[in-house]
C-alpha cells in the first residue's frame, strides 16, 4: 500500500513539473542506476571548455651593423698629360757686369766697347766679354776720343798717317773718321786713335769686322 502511494505521489510531481515547463524540454531519461543525469556544467550552463594556446615566441633579429658612407670628398685627378711650356722670348743680354756699354752688349754680333775714364777696352761676341778688359789710352787734351756708338769703317794692316808724317799705325781698326785701334804707346796719349798692346791690336784686328759695333764711353 505504501508503494502505491508512494508512485501515485511521484507521478502527480512529474506531471507538476511537465506543466511547468512549457513542454519545451523532455524530461531526462533515467539511467541505469534509477538516478537522473545531471546537465553537464555547473549551474546548468554551457558547458566550459578549457583551451591553453601558447603565446608567440618573437624572434627579435639583431639590427644590421650600417654600412660606412664613402667619403664624398674626391681626391683632385692627376693630370698626366705635361702641358707644353711656353717658349721663351728673346731677350736681349746684358751688359757684363764691368762693362759699360750697352749697345755694345746688345749687338747680336762681335762688338767693341771703349772705357776712355777707366782706360780698359773689351770685345764682345752675343753680348758676352770673349775678349778684355785690356789696357788703353786715349787722345790727349785738344785731340779728345770721340765718344758715342759708331761702326767699324775700314781695316788696314800698317796704316800710314800723312798728318802726322806718315807715322806707321799698325793694325788699324778705322771706327771714325781718322780714328782707329792700332798698336802705340800706353804711356804716351795719342791724337783721338786708341793705344793699344801689339797683341791686343792685332787681336782686335783679326776680330772685328767692317760693320760692327764700336762703342766709346767717357
Amino acid at each position: 500500500m505504501k508503494r502505491l502511494l508512494a508512485g501515485a505521489a511521484a507521478l502527480a510531481t512529474a506531471f507538476v513539473l511537465a506543466a511547468c515547463s512549457g513542454g519545451g524540454t523532455a524530461p531526462a531519461a533515467p539511467n541505469a542506476g534509477g538516478g537522473g543525469v545531471a546537465a553537464a556544467g555547473t549551474g546548468g550552463g554551457a558547458p566550459t571548455t578549457s583551451s591553453t594556446t601558447a603565446a608567440p615566441t618573437t624572434t627579435t633579429s639583431a639590427t644590421p651593423t650600417p654600412t660606412p658612407t664613402p667619403s664624398t670628398t674626391k681626391p683632385a685627378p692627376t693630370s698626366t698629360t705635361a702641358k707644353p711650356k711656353p717658349k721663351p722670348k728673346p731677350v736681349a743680354p746684358a751688359a757684363n757686369p764691368g762693362v759699360p756699354c750697352a749697345a755694345a752688349a746688345a749687338s747680336s754680333g762681335t762688338a767693341a766697347c771703349v772705357d776712355i775714364s777707366a782706360h780698359k777696352a773689351w770685345i764682345l761676341q752675343g753680348g758676352k766679354v770673349v775678349y778684355g778688359p785690356v789696357p788703353m789710352l786715349p787722345g790727349r787734351k785738344g785731340y779728345a776720343t770721340p765718344t758715342g756708338t759708331f761702326h767699324v769703317l775700314s781695316k788696314e794692316k800698317v796704316h800710314l798717317s800723312k798728318e802726322f808724317d806718315n807715322a806707321p799705325m799698325p793694325n788699324s781698326v778705322f771706327f771714325y773718321p781718322g780714328d782707329a785701334f792700332h798698336t802705340g804707346s800706353l804711356s804716351v796719349y795719342s791724337h783721338g786713335c786708341i793705344h793699344l798692346s801689339a797683341s791686343a791690336s792685332l787681336k782686335f784686328f783679326n776680330t772685328l769686322h767692317i760693320g760692327d759695333v764700336v762703342q766709346v764711353v767717357p
